[in-house]
């Protein structure tokens, strides 16, 4: 079958996101894999995105870039694959994917560089402070399957990669409610081919000449 989608990405990106939800939805795809060299930066690639930044995807001539909106992109371009809710059952979905995209992402990020709020100043920024974001997650995650219930959505697959990643690098704090969801995703077919391909691609990529 052709593919309808080209996939720009980086295997030590974002891109993991993307991909992950690629194999979720079970369409194929064609890969392009970019390196953070000049090609990320080149004429041809800035007409797609212009940041100069992976994922990217292209389908039907329709560009989307952001892991979470080509989360949300795929799930209503391909909903046979079950990965949105209702329309009127959306509230938790649209709600915890914003979530992790603002303040999970900044807080997650400023942290890292060492970034911090100062005293007094936390109504200036959208995420308050690094622990008011991380009860916050926890909320989210605390369920006993998904978030939004029973169905497993593409919230699941942004909102997870950010608990995932962050207890993988040490960037979130170990909690009860973070290593059981992870340790659902983990177990999702569509996880295991993602982390297959992309290590297999690092481990290619880091093979000495």
């Amino acid at each position: 079958m052709a593919a309808d989608i080209t996939f720009y990405t980086n295997p030590m990106s974002r891109g993991q996101i993307a991909r992950w939800m690629l194999e979720e939805v079970g369409q194929p795809y064609e890969m392009i894999i970019l390196d953070y060299g000049p090609a990320m930066k080149a004429a041809d690639y800035l007409a797609i995105n212009p940041m100069g930044k992976v994922p990217a995807i292209v389908h039907k001539g329709k560009v989307v870039t952001e892991a979470a909106a080509i989360c949300a992109y795929l799930a209503d371009a391909f909903p046979n694959a079950g990965l949105a809710p209702p329309l009127a059952e959306r509230a938790d979905y649209y709600r915890w994917m914003f979530f992790a995209a603002g303040p999970v992402e900044a807080a997650v990020s400023n942290k890292a560089l060492g970034l911090s709020v100062p005293e007094g100043r936390e109504r200036t920024i959208g995420y308050g402070s690094f622990d008011h974001m991380i009860n916050a997650l926890e909320q989210a995650v605390s369920g006993e399957q998904w978030i939004c219930g029973d169905q497993f959505t593409a919230a699941d697959v942004y909102a997870g990669s950010q608990v995932d990643w962050g207890l993988t690098f040490g960037t979130m704090p170990s909690r009860p409610a973070f290593e059981a969801y992870a340790a659902r995703l983990r177990e999702r077919p569509a996880y295991k081919r993602q982390k297959e391909l992309d290590n297999a691609l690092i481990a290619q990529m880091q093979r000495p000449a």
